[in-house]
């Protein structure tokens, strides 16, 4: 019973006005294909309902403490590796944690801010549409890139956050500009159709999250900045 109502409360939930469009099409088309074939009505509505469930846009529950990093995205932690990031982030040029959630065309596409902080800066990058669970994905893919400039136990640490297109999603949408001031867990951006993004960790941080895991955008806490596995925090 629990597990059902935590179905309904994720699927019966407010849509993201970047859907409007879109279901507006899926709409009219159904309305079309149902006027010359019963069967192709059946059909486009089927793919208009999946556009509605596409673009949900859930309330999410928060972890709040100093150093937390909670995902930015719903989907599937499939990378977590040690790489240099991308220099277009201006990070330093290091071997760098970085921890990747895989969104399929089933998950939530909202994506949400990992750590409060300052938008250091926000570079968009054209590229390729490759399969998004390639890791050389992170490097040839259509992508934008944020620095997030958060304080931590008095010492600033910056956090890069990467959303990459995938093999189906053609257009990444951003909320935010350079200089915003955003609390964790709040809405930064959407990727449309299938997608990833990328989480670069500064030095000392703690992966808190394991390959293969499910996570949840804003809630799912994937690392801690200078802690560990045991901290507390609490849910706002």
């Amino acid at each position: 019973m629990t597990d059902l109502i935590e179905t309904i409360r994720r699927t019966l939930v407010p849509i993201h006005k970047e859907g409007y469009p879109f279901i507006l099409i899926g709409i009219v088309l159904t309305v079309l294909a149902g006027y010359f074939s019963q069967f192709f009505g059946w059909i486009f509505l089927i793919l208009t309902l999946w556009v509605c469930y596409f673009f949900r846009d859930p309330e999410r529950i928060t972890p709040v403490a100093d150093g937390l990093v909670v995902s930015p995205a719903d989907g599937r932690v499939n990378l977590i590796a040690t790489v240099l990031p991308p220099p277009e982030l201006d990070l330093p040029q290091v071997p760098t944690l970085r921890v990747s959630v895989f969104m399929n065309v089933f998950d939530c596409h909202v994506n949400r801010v990992p750590v409060s902080g300052r938008i250091g800066q926000i570079h968009y990058t054209p590229g390729l549409f490759l399969n998004a669970e390639l890791d050389k994905a992170s490097e040839d893919n259509e992508r934008n890139g944020l620095v997030i400039e958060t304080s931590h136990a008095s010492q600033p640490k910056r956090v890069g956050v990467v959303q990459i297109a995938g093999l189906v999603a053609r257009r990444i949408v951003g909320f935010v500009s350079a200089g915003d001031v955003l609390g964790v867990g709040e809405r930064f951006g959407l990727i449309r159709f299938g997608s990833r993004v990328d989480v670069y960790l500064p030095a000392g941080a703690t992966v808190l999250v394991g390959l293969g895991q499910k996570a949840v955008a804003g809630e799912t806490v994937l690392a801690d900045l200078g802690g560990g596995p045991g901290r507390q925090f609490k849910r706002i």
